[in-house]
């Protein structure tokens, strides 16, 4: 048996905004966009765009994007893009406003003000996107002091106070500090729903599709109880533990 410290991942963290839009007063329909003159600079000002912008600082802000979050993120760019007339076009435009944001930690600032100024009067959506930022923060299961100052920045310019920020990073890095798990390289494949006789291609095939099953909707929420989304956190963790066990072993 090998002990395996297990990261809290995005899928879950998309849900637990996701879960913020489930009211009416809260939620993205595709009719909101409808008349949505599609340019990059429209859509870099809008807030989906302006809070892919500030996720794509928080990914970067420990010096890479690791492919569970690039997984994520692509996930991320399809449920955005789906509220649009034109997807791809939307997308694409996506990709472009994360890869330019984040290389760009200097203009951190005026996007986080520029984001309160579309959410000022819906405290609510800024709530959950910070924490979502918070958790985002932990995915490689530290906080490190760059990570730290970001939110913190961010956290300012969104109007929350030090004593909230701090007991958003508390509340997950109480979570992630109790999230160690017990597995084997068997358990693993089979947890990927596979044998060891599998090419490195088909383990990332089948990573990524239960990554994809199990990523919830970010603008459409069925909600759900907290005990579903504790069982979804774990077997989300399971998921990745097995992927990192499997890579590890074949030195992929």
């Amino acid at each position: 048996m090998t002990q395996i410290v297990v990261f809290a991942v995005v899928a879950l963290l998309f849900y637990w905004l996701s879960r913020s839009f489930a009211h009416n007063e809260h939620t993205y329909t595709r009719n909101q966009f409808a008349g949505f003159k599609l340019t990059k600079e429209n859509l870099a000002y809008s807030e989906l765009g302006l809070f892919v912008a500030l996720s794509a600082k928080i990914a970067k802000a420990d010096g890479r994007v690791d492919e569970l979050e690039a997984e994520l993120i692509s996930n991320m760019f399809n449920d955005i893009s789906a509220l649009f007339p034109d997807p791809e076009a939307t997308k694409k435009l996506l990709k472009e406003i994360f890869d330019e944001e984040k290389n760009a930690p200097h203009n951190i600032d005026p996007v986080a003000q520029a984001l309160y100024q579309a959410l000022q009067n819906d405290a609510h959506k800024r709530q959950k996107m910070m924490e979502f930022l918070v958790h985002l923060s932990y995915i490689d299961g530290t906080l490190s002091h760059t990570e730290e100052e970001m939110l913190r920045v961010i956290a300012r310019h969104l109007r929350f106070r030090d004593d909230e920020l701090s007991s958003m990073l508390e509340r997950f890095g109480s979570y992630h500090r109790h999230s160690a798990k017990e597995s084997s390289i068997d358990q693993a494949y089979v947890l990927l729903n596979l044998t060891s006789a599998a090419t490195n291609d088909e383990v990332k095939k089948a990573y990524r599709s239960l990554v994809r099953k199990y990523h919830p909707d970010i603008i459409k929420s069925q909600g759900a109880s907290d005990e579903y989304l504790k069982e979804a956190t774990e077997k989300v963790q399971e998921i990745n533990a097995a992927y990192e066990m499997i890579k590890k072993s074949r030195g992929m």
